[in-house]
């Protein structure tokens, strides 16, 4: 931060004294002060211990689903009828982002994503308007079984965070009977949306005709439908009043058994009775099968969690478990299996507890450096700022309802260097003050006030780096929002301690002169600390105790060592070193010297972006994390039965054990010396419901052509040296080119959501041609072979069977038919048809009537069915075969109609290998199709998803870099009045590049877009803020030597160079010495406040204290996150430490010489 001081130093007895308002007002009411530091610091710790808690932050997205059945239509049909007109009147809704569309057999999906500047109420409210109007249009479909459902979309209740599974010696039912038990529980927490249960269909009613029975009895559908309805009901007929009493009069017919409903009299016609057991089978069933659930291939009963977006998954997990355990003691069978798997809480403990380790890590370290530059006492002054800041930040996000993820966490982690900036520059000056003579409270007072509008503009222009990150569009803008909105709280609450509290405390706490060492009292403190923290220990209160001791043993480490050491620092060590940093600065500013540094340094500048391109870096959109879990989906083709899908996944699931337990993945046991697997938590299997990817959005009604293995992996720290990425890598080759499926494995991805790493669109109006055209290229690039594809699959194909039936439509109404009669029937007979509810204690079961299990997958039996009716004509009942005026036949079909921004599109994706680069990848791929591959030419390709986003992205950031610099600009030039120091300053920025650029190339280090992009504009807001306290004090030194000399005072260049050049010179060479130790200060608390998670040291200081093991470990998926981000940041500033203490001055001397020689003055 800037530590300029003010143009009229105070002398005691005399001189122009400055105040700031706000400082003068903090110390005349201290009391006030001190309270305000108790409000803070409980209401902080209050906040962060209060606050909902996560991995990363749910984002608000502005994303609408409107999803429609009509059943018994091809994908085609879909789109023509439903997809096309919804479209049409949805896309003229202002605000939308893009469109996308997908139209299966029966089904209509449209996903509406809106610009983040639409909230999701109004988006929801446009899209609900825009459907009404189209489905007033009279050529909307008017016979759907429901309306278009519009719904809300939220990635974080798309897929489940925990799982719970339930097994044993048991009946599939009183399995169900536990886990609804369970799911009862557990969906009334506060925190969980939703409980799915996976493995285990709802039981219904099946009535399950005998169609030639019922045929020979002239029984139909409707029939029996309608003789169920008029008994199973219970009516209310009013109140009766007798002998002045009112009784309620109710017929009860609702069915009480299965006998009941067998024993319904049909039809009665001519003396003839029919019941309803004279023509079907009447049965408690299980539904159709719709999912199957596997642990480690054992058959289990799995409740998939849902959490609720902004509820606290911590709270969730401890709430859920309690309950199980409360199920299991009171409830639930002793021999009962009971696991807890792909618990999500155990990824977001690790990762919080790892940034909260790293950051009171680096907080000792930041206070360890203090402690050497500015002694014990004032260490502790400044070193106050870093809890204070932070417990406001806590509090004030905890206000505007952000969850404490580890895009906050980190933020503080950055900021941790920054924020001591301000507390050093106040406590420096008070300090100097007082030495002067001054007493504590104007010392305070008019110490700040030399200081407060330069420190409040060099914090301005810190904030002035991060505030174009927070008008980040899009996505990726709402995920990273949290760090400069984070960073600016934070730096603001460090520019209120400085200016409010540190003063305060200053004029109550500061003593001036020599730091005496009583050491009878430290050995007296020191014994009363560790006596009582024995004491606590003894009674059980490990931590606490241990806290007291470990005080006490400071005392003393401070007293025979730290203050030692210091006095050497302080004394020896860092006058040697501002006098051979004033010897080599002399030495560059000296005859030629100058030019060589300078343009020295451009050609290293120039040179490091020339060794980037010799030796580019791979680069990486997000970073490339260890997969912490593996998603293995498996498709078969659309129309797949669920019992042949599900013997694929247990095969699949076979071949995946199999890979787990290879010796490769086996480590010795430290106890027995035995090889052991230990890599994997649990490996879960799903078939049918529930198992689509979650980046294609909710899934489109069942799936029974598809299943998701789920392979979770232990804790980063327990996995012994083995990287998970190679186990995934080992699964795809097992699994590469499986003949009976389509399988993809894919891991988790930290960050937002995003798109496969290779995606390629084709856009057409011809499906026909569009799907021959992309069968073609993915064919092309196929034989292309490319190293790190792992398999190219399209979206769409035309392998979907389907059986059309023909209707003669004249003959048909010949014999008194419809199509709706004809469709009616064959749906009734095939899928059933709900005609009723059967009540059993608190429990509904559906009752469903369908063509008997023999008759009902026979094409034959379906259309010689007769469909049988009472002719509205002649009152007789008729009797026509469904084949005597329609006919069947087979065919395929789309498996769906895919549309973006209204054009119809197909997609080829594939995820890349571990080690891979997309971006190479494409490059060579769009080189190849360019210039081999002829396409018609109603055909366009391109590709895009998380290629599309990057480039995105970069343009984005490459422009709020120019932003940043040029709000810091107008600061500077506000501060300095000046233009030719902004330009300086500039240089020193971009020079900075130069650190980012090497470390990048000598480290081999991978350039992340997002992350590394987000370091380099973080940098640019501490390297202008060393710049400035060196020039400003420069600046100061000047002016106090013209005043000296008597001088001509003012800003006009005849002024300015009346003071001889040599005098320039040397307050050059004496702000450079002067100004040494903050900037070096500055640079070293920043540098070390991230160095801990740079590089992924992680030391667990809470469990070292209550359990004695601190859990030591390097790396994790926090270092993978960050590390980009953090090492960009240290290359750069290690960098410009150098440039602001060299290069800074050189540029001042040559544009002051330049200046002074334009003036006529001699040099």
């Amino acid at each position: 931060m800037s530590e300029t001081t003010p143009n009229t130093t105070p002398q005691k007895g005399g001189g122009k004294l400055r105040e700031f308002g706000l400082t003068t007002l903090s110390i005349q009411n201290k009391t006030t002060v001190f309270v305000l530091i108790a409000i803070i610091t409980l209401s902080g710790i209050s906040s962060y211990l209060t606050v909902p808690k996560e991995a990363f932050p749910e984002i608000v997205v502005p994303e609408i689903f409107v999803s429609t059945a009509y059943p018994g239509n091809s994908p085609a049909n879909m789109e023509k009828l439903i997809t096309r007109p919804l479209e049409k009147e949805i896309n003229t809704i202002s605000g939308i982002d893009e469109i996308t569309s997908t139209s299966v057999q029966g089904f209509s999906a449209i996903d509406i994503k809106f610009n983040f500047d639409v909230t999701p109420t109004e988006a929801l409210r446009k899209v609900k308007d825009a459907v009404d109007k189209a489905k007033a249009d009279p050529d909307f479909p008017t016979d759907l079984p429901a309306d278009p459902s519009i719904m809300e979309l939220n990635f974080s209740e798309l897929m489940p965070v925990m799982n719970i599974n339930l097994s044993g010696d048991y009946r599939l039912q009183d399995l169900k009977k536990y886990a609804e038990y369970l799911e009862d529980r557990v969906e009334a927490l506060p925190q969980i949306s939703k409980v799915d249960i996976q493995g285990i269909s709802d039981l219904e009613v099946e009535i399950e005709v005998d169609y030639l029975r019922a045929e020979a009895m002239q029984v139909s559908f409707n029939d029996i439908a309608g003789a169920i309805a008029a008994e199973n009901m219970t009516v209310s007929g009013g109140d009766l009043l007798v002998d002045g009493v009112r009784r309620s009069v109710q017929v009860e017919g609702d069915f009480t058994s299965i006998q009941e409903l067998e024993n319904v009299i049909i039809k009665a016609e001519n003396g003839h009775i029919v019941h309803l057991r004279d023509v079907a089978r009447v049965a408690f069933v299980e539904k159709e099968k719709e999912s199957y659930a596997r642990e480690y291939s054992r058959s289990v009963v799995s409740l998939d969690v849902v959490k609720r977006a902004g509820e606290n998954l911590l709270e969730a997990s401890s709430a859920i478990n309690a309950i199980i355990e409360e199920a299991k003691r009171d409830v639930l069978p002793r021999n009962l299996n009971v696991s807890i798997t792909n618990d999500q809480s155990d990824m977001t403990q690790t990762q919080v507890e790892e940034l909260q380790n790293s950051i009171i890590f680096g907080v000792l370290l930041v206070v360890g450096v203090l402690l050497f530059f500015l002694g014990l006492r004032n260490a502790l002054f400044v070193g106050v700022a870093i809890p204070l800041s932070m417990f406001m930040s806590f509090l004030i996000l905890n206000s505007l309802g952000v969850t404490f993820n580890t895009m906050v966490l980190f933020s503080l982690v950055l900021a941790l260097g920054m924020l001591v900036d301000n507390g050093i520059v106040v406590v420096e000056n008070v300090y100097r003050l007082m030495d002067e003579g001054y007493s504590p409270f104007d010392a305070a007072k008019y110490g700040v006030g030399e200081v407060a509008w330069p420190i409040v503009a060099s914090t301005a222009t810190t904030l002035a780096a991060f505030l174009p990150l927070a008008m980040w569009p899009g996505l990726i803008g709402e995920f990273m929002s949290y760090l400069p909105l984070t960073l600016i709280i934070v730096l603001g609450s460090s520019l209120f301690v400085a200016l409010v509290i540190n003063p305060v405390l200053t004029a109550v706490l500061m003593k001036v002169g020599e730091e005496n060492v009583n050491r009878r009292r430290t050995h007296i403190t020191t014994a009363v600390l560790v006596g009582v923290g024995v004491l606590f220990l003894v009674f059980g209160v490990t931590a606490f105790g241990n806290m007291l001791v470990l005080a006490g043993l400071l005392g003393l480490i401070n007293t025979y060592v730290l203050y030692p050491t210091t006095r050497v620092f302080q004394n020896n060590l860092l006058p040697r070193l501002e006098e051979a940093y004033e010897h080599f600065l002399k030495y560059a500013l000296t005859g030629r010297r100058p030019w060589a540094f300078f343009f020295g340094t451009v050609g290293l500048l120039f040179g490091s972006i020339v060794l980037m391109g010799i030796f580019p870096p791979k680069v990486l959109f997000f970073p490339d994390n260890q997969p912490q879990y593996l998603n293995i989906f498996i498709s078969k083709p659309i129309g797949t039965d669920l019992e042949e899908t599900n013997e694929v996944a247990k095969e699949v699931e076979h071949i995946v054990l199999d890979v787990l337990a290879r010796d490769e993945w086996k480590r010795p046991n430290p106890e027995t010396g035995e090889l052991e697997s230990y890599m994997v938590n649990s490996v879960i299997g799903t078939v049918g419901n529930g198992t689509s990817d979650p980046n294609e959005g909710p899934q489109l009604g069942p799936t029974p052509h598809k299943a998701r293995i789920v392979v979770n992996f232990v804790k980063f720290q327990d996995r012994r040296g083995l990287e998970t990425a190679d186990v995934l890598s080992a699964i795809r080759e097992e699994l590469r080119g499986y003949p009976d499926a389509e399988v993809v494995v894919t891991k988790n991805s930290d960050g937002p959501p995003q798109g496969a790493p290779i995606n390629l669109e084709l856009v057409g109006d011809d499906y026909d041609e569009l799907l021959t055209a992309s069968e073609e290229v993915l064919l092309y690039l196929r034989s292309k072979n490319y190293a790190g594809v792992e398999e190219l699959k399209i979206d769409v194909d035309k392998r979907k069977p389907q059986m059309p039936v023909a209707i003669d439509r004249e003959k048909a109404r010949t014999y008194g038919l419809s199509t709706r009669d004809i469709g009616y029937a064959l749906r009734t007979a095939l899928f059933g048809r709900e005609v009723g509810t059967f009540k059993d204690g608190e429990d509904d079961y559906p009752i469903n009537v369908r063509f008997a299990e023999e008759y009902r997958h026979s094409s034959d039996a379906l259309m010689n069915q007769k469909v049988i009716f009472r002719s509205a004509s002649d009152g007789q009942i008729k009797e026509v075969p469904i084949s005597a005026v329609a006919t069947a036949s087979r065919a395929t079909t789309f498996s769906a109609v895919k549309r973006k921004d209204l054009k119809r599109v197909i997609t080829m994706t594939s995820n890349v290998l571990e080690g891979a680069n997309p971006t190479e990848i494409i490059s060579r791929m769009e080189a190849d199709m360019a210039s081999e591959l002829t396409l018609p030419s109603t055909v366009r390709w391109a590709f895009t998803g998380q290629q599309e986003e990057q480039q995105k992205e970069m343009a984005f950031l490459s422009k709020a870099l120019l932003i940043a610099l040029f709000l810091i600009f107008l600061i500077i030039v506000s501060q300095f009045n000046s233009i030719t120091t902004p330009f300086i300053i500039g240089f020193s920025v971009v020079f900075s590049l130069i650190g980012v650029l090497l470390g990048l190339v000598i480290f081999q280090m991978e350039f992340v877009i997002i992350m590394t992009m987000i370091g380099i504009i973080s940098l640019a807001g501490v390297v202008v803020n060393n710049a400035i306290v060196l020039i400003d004090y420069t600046n100061l030194l000047r002016a106090r030597r013209r005043e000296e000399l008597g001088l001509e005072d003012g800003d006009s260049r005849d002024a300015v160079t009346k003071l001889p050049f040599e005098e320039v010179n040397e307050a050059i060479v004496r702000g450079g010495r002067t100004r040494l130790r903050p900037v070096l200060l500055t640079a070293i608390t920043t540098i070390l406040g991230l160095l801990p998670l740079a590089i992924g040291l992680n030391i667990d200081f809470v469990s070292l204290l209550t359990e004695y093991n601190a859990n030591i470990y390097v790396g994790g998926d926090n270092n993978v996150f960050w590390k980009p981000m953090s090492w960009a940041i240290i290359f750069g500033l290690t960098f410009a430490t150098f440039l602001t203490l060299i290069i800074v001055p050189v540029m001042y001397w040559w544009i002051e010489r330049t200046t002074y020689k334009l003036a006529g003055r001699p040099v």
